[in-house]
């Protein structure tokens, strides 16, 4: 009896050992399964849930400012193909004036938000056959229904509040991509190298008695178009980060705004500032007008200076911080003395975008400068 007990409990014991080896085998198997689905899960900038490829090696940006992202984050040997904006003449640009060889690559789509009828071609999406297609200014919706029709993951990225420094919508999207593109630390130190400037700058002028600070304007801001002297920006980004004292944020708003040259008049800023964007148009009314320009003190004595203009397909974040480091150069000079502005630009776009193309846009737009008027 009891060797039959001891051999009823053997058998029991086996087979419980059995079925425990094959609970963590079909565990095993069902983890490995997972494991070798080779995707993973990604959250982007609108709270959208994508699986995407653990390797992703082809890629596609598409809308206003998306390509820049993947340059600054040294990953444009991924892209295969680009839309056709960025094809046209490189003018504003430094990531296509740095990197060339991506006009090579064949058109996605001819460029603009998806929201507005624009966004990737499908069809000719699918001939480059990318493993996911990064996009901004697109809806939820939007971006859903290109995933659905070409079957590819898409990842939505965001600018924010458009040339601001500190922007946390920015720094989100450069970990994404970051993270899908396995370029994590490189997100990182571009975040960091952003933020430092942008501490510089800040740390340079925070001191500075608000009645030592001279009063300045910005003209020629680009807006759908562009502009002339009365085209100005309120809370305009260059300016904060010096803690200019910037005259048209007196009238209580955000960003672009039109005034009229009643209210230059009014405001008579001590300098002016001149998006070389506009240049043009405000020398033609210069010559038409001169003598409102010169009831201007700013003109009257020689305090008007030149800008890189920034925003082309949204924000050059470098532009605007060269733009930043030559207004502080200009207006308080004893704080920025050891700064030379045209080689702390190719510094700033050596990093972001790979090559110090300074040069060229100064070949492109005059670069910074005092500018000389005569009618």
């Amino acid at each position: 009896m009891l060797k039959k007990l001891i051999g009823l409990l053997t058998i029991l014991i086996v087979a419980i050992g059995f079925c425990g080896c094959m609970e963590n085998t079909v565990e095993n198997k069902t983890q490995l399964a997972n494991e070798d689905t080779g995707k993973i899960k990604i959250v982007d900038a609108i709270g959208r849930e994508v699986e995407v490829p653990k390797e992703v090696n082809r890629i596609i940006c598409s809308g206003p400012g998306c390509l820049r992202l993947i340059v600054y984050l040294n990953a444009t040997d991924k892209v295969v193909g680009i839309e056709g904006f960025e094809k046209k003449k490189s003018t504003g640009r430094p990531y296509i004036i740095a990197h060339p060889e991506l006009l090579n690559l064949p058109v996605i789509g001819n460029g603009g938000p998806a929201d507005i009828g624009k966004g990737p071609n499908l069809e000719q999406t699918l001939k480059v056959q990318p493993d996911v297609i990064f996009i901004t200014y697109v809806t939820k919706e939007k971006a859903d229904e290109i995933q659905q029709k070409t079957g590819i993951p898409v990842i939505v990225l965001s600018y924010g509040k458009l040339a601001t420094f500190n922007n946390e919508d920015i720094f989100n999207s450069l970990r994404i991509v970051g993270k899908i593109l396995g370029k994590e630390d490189r997100a990182e130190e571009v975040i960091k190298f952003i933020k430092d400037c942008e501490n510089d700058l800040k740390n340079r002028t925070k001191d500075i008695p608000d009645e030592e600070k001279p009063t300045v304007y910005v003209g020629g801001i680009g807006f759908k178009g562009m502009h002339g002297i009365d085209s100005t920006q309120c809370k305009y980004p260059p300016f904060e980060v010096v803690n200019a004292k910037n005259v048209a944020d007196e009238l209580n708003k955000e960003g672009h705004a039109f005034v009229n040259k009643e209210q230059i008049i009014e405001w008579n800023p001590d300098y002016i500032f001149i998006d070389e964007a506009g240049l043009k148009l405000v020398i033609e009314d210069y010559n038409k007008n001169t003598e409102f320009y010169n009831s201007l003190k700013a003109f009257k004595n020689g305090n008007v200076y030149g800008l890189l203009p920034y925003n082309f397909y949204t924000t050059n974040i470098g532009t605007a911080l060269a733009d930043a480091y030559y207004i502080g150069k200009v207006l308080y000079p004893e704080r920025f003395a050891d700064i030379n502005p045209e080689e702390k630009a190719d510094e700033i776009y050596t990093f972001l975008v790979g090559k110090p193309v300074y040069e060229e846009m100064k070949k492109q737009f005059g670069g910074f400068k005092k500018l000389e008027f005569s009618s």
